[in-house]
């Protein structure tokens, strides 16, 4: 199904119409289009603009959740860490963390206990064993406190998030469904087999389109449930706490290839995570937020309490002064009696409604870890409820560009390094880990820099602003900067506007017209 104008007079038909551009979103999108299903996905931003931007970005079992005893939660998760490095190995790469034991806090025993059944709660075939260290004898020992001296070594799995969803949305497309930014439902009428929905472009003028679908997925993050209230007359069985996780980024602490995990002592736990060659990830904190999920931002308070966590293990401090970059975001919760966010589940629920009408599937919670088998899960309960028979097929299947050599990145680096040596190192590496095979794709019939076109900012070319317009739904300078990539960390200020600008006067942009030149008739 190709896309469609939003401003289209005649109503247009699916099976499924997705309401949100998070990895929760995307992932129900591609699944389901991927069994053969009509699909119309609609966001109202840009795809991963909040939540879904905003992780610790990891891929990861949740080591700390074995303590609350939610040993299901973390066997599903490592289980999907497996699937998901198979599926994206450009993309998604194995972490070691280092925890440095502090006796005060937890005893040995309990941590190596923990850590064994981590390591054997689910089939572990590409990352190493947990084993405990020396830290004044291995690398990661280096610029810790000299009063840490054992400590323990386990693996888990970092990711682009953003990326990972822009992958989502993209193969969901490649598979035939209608992916629409920009785009908000502004109502939905439950009838008695079908929904009508009216679609309307967040910019500009252009007059509602209407959509009937057969169901409706509202994957709408921390607006599940007022999404309900104010665009539906229905209402939610079950409810989400709004919980504020906030990041600081940090000029380079340490140098090697190791992150940590840092005990605090409120129990809670900070991750030191190296990004992107120059910095230090350090996150994230847990905040009950009591207002509009949008109307966040990392607070004071937040800041030095995170500064503050890596400063009782590393010998070189940091202040609020050192942070260059921060962001927060909210996690849709699924709520339950805890007290404390941090015990908050991270856990989902997928409330299935067809008392009244038509079937819509209300989700709840979840974790990036988790979205694949969130969405196969729901895909299944869609199949049944619209009478279709079509088998699950994500859980062997590759993202766009997860396709490389014998699933290695080493080897594809040295492949395209022979292939495309004409291109600056730093962009060629940026490129394989972003795109994987769809590098090919992006360059084109490129045969040296300058068929690249303009270097419009350091690194960025002409080429892939095109390639990342035309076919990642990019409109914007900060779509560019810090969700289809992370530029803007290494970038001057003034370059989001210095590119936005150029966006806008080559006719790209937030715009309505911008939007229908872009996608054409569901009908053709």
């Amino acid at each position: 199904m190709p896309d469609m104008p939003i401003n289209s007079s005649d109503e247009v038909s699916c099976d499924l119409l997705v309401v949100g551009g998070g990895i929760n979103g995307c992932g129900i999108a591609r699944d389901a289009a991927g069994r053969g299903l009509s699909v119309i996905l609609c966001e109202q931003d840009d795809l991963a603009a909040h939540t879904s931007s905003a992780s610790t970005k990891l891929i990861h079992g949740g080591l700390r959740y074995l303590e609350q005893w939610h040993f299901k939660m973390v066997r599903k998760a490592l289980q999907e860490r497996e699937v998901l490095l198979a599926s994206a190995p450009h993309l998604i790469r194995p972490l070691r963390f280092v925890m440095p034991h502090d006796a005060h806090l937890r005893p040995m025993f309990e941590i190596r206990a923990g850590l064994f059944l981590y390591d054997h709660l689910a089939p572990r075939k590409r990352l190493a064993a947990s084993r405990t260290l020396d830290l004044h004898r291995h690398p990661a020992g280096t610029g810790l406190d000299p009063r840490f001296r054992r400590g323990f070594v386990y693996s888990d799995a970092w990711t682009d998030d953003a990326r990972l969803v822009t992958l989502n949305a993209r193969d969901a497309a490649e598979h035939g469904a209608t992916v629409l930014t920009r785009v908000r439902c502004e109502h939905a009428e439950r009838r008695a087999d079908d929904w009508r929905v009216s679609l309307a472009a967040t910019t500009g003028s252009a007059a509602p389109m209407t959509v009937t679908a057969r169901a409706l997925v509202n994957a709408a993050g921390p607006w599940v449930a007022q999404f309900l209230h104010e665009r539906t007359t229905l209402s939610a069985h079950r409810t989400v706490r709004l919980i504020k996780g906030s990041h600081i980024v940090v000029p380079q602490i340490f140098r090697h290839r190791f992150a940590y995990i840092f005990q605090n002592v409120d129990r809670r736990i900070v991750f030191a995570i190296p990004y992107e060659h120059d910095f230090t990830l350090i996150g994230t904190t847990d905040v009950e937020h009591h207002g509009q999920p949008q109307d966040l931002a990392i607070s004071a308070a937040e800041v030095d309490y995170l500064c503050a966590t890596v400063n009782r293990y590393f010998t070189h401090q940091i202040s609020p002064r050192d942070v260059v970059h921060s962001y927060a975001g909210v996690r849709p919760l699924l709520e339950d009696e805890s007290a404390d966010p941090a015990k908050v589940t991270r856990d989902y629920a997928l409330e299935l409604d067809t008392q009244q009408g038509a079937p819509i599937l209300n989700v709840f919670g979840g974790k990036i870890t988790t979205f694949r088998r969130l969405a196969e899960e729901a895909v299944d309960q869609l199949c049944t409820v619209l009478g279709m028979s079509a088998a699950a097929w994500t859980g062997l299947a590759v993202l766009p560009g997860g396709d490389l050599p014998g699933a290695s990145l080493a080897v594809f680096l040295r492949a395209i390094a022979h292939r495309f040596d004409w291109l600056p190192v730093a962009v060629r590496e940026r490129y394989a880990r972003a795109y994987g095979t769809r590098i090919v794709q992006l360059i084109g019939t490129a045969r040296n820099l300058a068929m690249m076109g303009e270097e419009v900012l350091p690194g960025l070319y002409e080429r892939e602003i095109d390639y990342l317009c035309g076919y990642e739904w990019a409109q914007t300078a900060r779509d560019i900067l810090w969700r289809r990539s992370k530029l803007g960390l290494h970038l001057p200020p003034g370059s989001e506007a210095h590119l936005d600008a150029w966006l806008s006067d080559r006719g790209f942009g937030v715009t309505s017209q911008f939007i229908s030149r872009r996608v054409q008739d569901l009908k053709m």
